[in-house]
C-alpha cells in the first residue's frame, strides 16, 4: 500500500486553530509581563534599601533622566537592630546601565495627582567598573533621598480646624483693613525714612563680625529645648504668684524673723564649736560600729536563743568548774610528761605517712563517691528474706561460646571470633587521683561490642556517680 505525503498543513483545520491559538497565548503572556520585562531578555538586578515604599507597588517604573530603565519587581520589608523597619526594592534594570556607580542616589517620586509613583535614580561619577555596584549588590540606605512633599500631604494640612481658623484670619482682618485705606497709604508714607535709617543697621547686622546666624540658630536651640516645658514655666509664674501674695500677709513675722536671724547664728557660731569633738567621737564610734550591727541583724535570733539556754546552763557552770578542777590538773600533768611530745611526733610522722595514701582515696568518695555506693549496693545484695534470715540477690549470665571464654581455663583474654566473645576486664579504673585521670571510669565506662578491652576505656566516662545520700559526698 502506498503512503500519502506531502500535505499541506493549510489544509487541515486543526492544526490552523492550534496554531492561532498558541500565538494568541504567546501575545497575551508578552503583554501580561511587559511592565516587568520581557521574558529570556537579560536584566541588571540590584537591590535598593529605603526608608519606607512610599506607596510603591511592584511594576512602578525606575527611571534615569527621565526615560524608563526597568521596573520594581519586588517590595519587603525589613527589621532593624534599633527596632526600625525599612523597605527593600528588587530593582530589574536594563544592561546599558549596568554598573550603576556606587554614588548614585534614588528617589520615590509621584508620576501623577492619583498616587502613582516611580522611582528616579541621579547617576553619580564614579562611572568606572570598580565604583559601581555588582548584579545582586544592595544600594545602602544612605544613597537614599528623602522623599518630597506630596499633593495629598500638601492637601491634607487643610482639616477642618485649619479651614474654620482661615476663616476667622479673613474675616478679621478684612474687618480691619476696611475703610482704612487712607491710614495704610499714611503708614506707607512714614515707613520711608524708618527704611532709610534701617539700611545701616542691617547692612551691620549682616555683618560677619556680628554673626548674627549663629545668635539665630542657637536662639533657635534654646527654645526648642525650653519649648516641652513651657506649661510648667507658665504654670511656676501663676504658682509664684500665689506664693508671694501668702507672703504677704506673714511679712511683719517674717521682718521680726529676720531681726532675730542675726543673734541667733552668732550664738550658734560660739556655742557649737564645744560639742565638735564630742560629736565626731561619736561619728567614729558609730562607722567602728556599723559591720557589728549589720553582723547582728542576721545573729541576733541566734543570739537570742543562745542567752536564752545559757542562762540556765551559766547556773549550773558553777558547780561544773569545781567538778573540773581534777580534770585540769590531770591534763597539766599530761602536758609537763615528757613522753607527750614523743607521743605527738610519732602521731605527726604516722599523718604525713598516710597522706599520699589518703590523697589517692579521697577522690574514690569525695568525687565519685564510690564508698557509698558499695555500702548500698552490698546492702542491697542482701535485701531480699525472710524472719529467717535473707539470701543473695543474683542473675546467672552463660558465658559466651568461643575460645578463652568465661566459662572455664583460658589461655589467654577472650578475643573472638563472635562479638560477644570478647574480654573487658578495668581492674584499676580512674578516679580522678594523683597520676590518673580526673574521671569518675567504674560504673560509667560503656560496653565496646566486637572489641577485647583491658584497661581504661578511651574518652572521658563523666566526673558524676548515682547520688545516694543529699549531702555534699553525694
Amino acid at each position: 500500500m502506498r503512503r500519502r505525503g506531502g500535505a499541506s498543513i493549510a489544509a487541515n483545520p486543526v492544526l490552523i486553530g492550534a496554531a492561532t491559538t498558541l500565538v494568541v497565548i504567546v501575545a497575551v503572556f508578552l503583554a501580561y509581563n511587559a511592565n516587568n520585562g520581557l521574558p529570556f531578555v537579560p536584566t541588571y538586578e540590584l537591590k535598593a534599601e529605603v526608608p519606607n515604599a512610599a506607596n510603591l507597588v511592584v511594576g512602578n517604573d525606575v527611571r534615569l533622566g527621565g526615560a524608563r530603565v526597568g521596573v520594581v519587581d519586588k517590595i519587603s520589608p525589613k527589621e532593624n537592630a534599633d527596632g526600625s523597619v525599612t523597605a527593600i526594592l528588587d530593582l530589574k534594570l536594563q544592561t546599558n546601565v549596568k554598573p550603576l556607580p556606587k554614588d548614585s542616589t534614588l528617589i520615590i517620586r509621584p508620576r501623577s495627582a492619583l498616587g502613582l509613583k516611580y522611582v528616579e535614580i541621579t547617576l553619580g561619577n564614579a562611572r568606572n567598573a570598580a565604583g559601581g555596584f555588582a548584579d545582586g549588590a544592595t544600594i545602602p540606605l544612605a544613597n537614599a533621598r528623602p522623599a518630597p512633599v506630596e499633593f495629598d500631604e500638601v492637601i491634607n494640612m487643610f482639616d477642618e480646624p485649619v479651614r474654620a481658623a482661615s476663616r476667622v484670619n479673613l474675616v478679621e482682618l478684612g474687618n480691619g483693613l476696611a475703610g482704612r485705606g487712607q491710614n495704610l497709604n499714611d503708614a506707607i508714607k512714614g515707613l520711608n525714612p524708618l527704611l532709610e535709617e534701617l539700611t545701616p543697621v542691617m547692612e551691620n547686622l549682616s555683618s560677619r563680625q556680628t554673626n548674627l546666624s549663629r545668635f539665630v540658630s542657637e536662639l533657635a536651640d534654646t527654645v526648642s529645648i525650653i519649648a516641652p516645658v513651657a506649661e510648667t514655666q507658665a504654670d511656676l509664674f501663676v504658682n509664684l504668684d500665689t506664693t508671694f501674695a501668702a507672703l504677704a500677709e506673714v511679712s511683719p513675722f517674717i521682718q521680726q524673723t529676720l531681726e532675730g536671724g542675726p543673734p541667733a547664728l552668732q550664738e550658734g557660731i560660739d556655742s557649737f564649736p564645744v560639742p565638735r569633738p564630742f560629736l565626731a567621737n561619736t561619728e567614729q564610734l558609730m562607722r567602728d560600729l556599723r559591720p557589728g550591727v549589720a553582723a547582728l541583724r542576721d545573729a541576733a535570733p541566734a543570739l537570742s536563743e543562745a542567752l536564752t539556754a545559757g542562762t540556765p546552763a551559766l547556773r549550773r557552770s558553777v558547780s561544773l568548774n569545781s567538778q573540773l578542777s581534777a580534770t585540769f590538773r590531770t591534763l597539766r600533768a599530761f602536758s609537763n610528761s615528757p613522753e607527750v611530745p614523743i607521743g605527738l611526733s610519732v602521731l605527726t610522722r604516722t599523718v604525713e605517712l598516710l597522706d599520699p595514701t589518703l590523697a589517692t582515696l579521697r577522690p574514690t568518695q569525695v568525687q565519685c563517691n564510690y564508698i557509698t555506693l558499695f555500702f548500698r549496693n552490698t546492702a542491697s545484695l542482701l535485701s531480699e528474706g525472710t524472719d529467717l534470715g535473707t539470701w543473695q540477690r543474683f542473675i546467672i549470665v552463660a558465658a559466651p561460646q568461643g575460645p578463652n571464654n568465661e566459662g572455664g581455663p583460658s589461655t589467654g583474654p577472650a578475643n573472638g571470633p563472635d562479638e560477644e566473645n570478647h574480654l573487658h576486664s578495668n581492674p584499676y579504673p580512674n578516679v580522678g587521683a594523683p597520676g590518673t585521670t580526673d574521671e569518675c571510669e567504674a560504673g560509667n565506662e560503656g560496653y565496646i561490642p566486637g572489641e577485647t578491652v583491658v584497661g581504661n576505656v578511651p574518652g572521658s566516662q563523666g566526673k558524676e556517680t548515682e547520688n545516694t545520700t543529699p549531702g555534699p559526698l553525694g
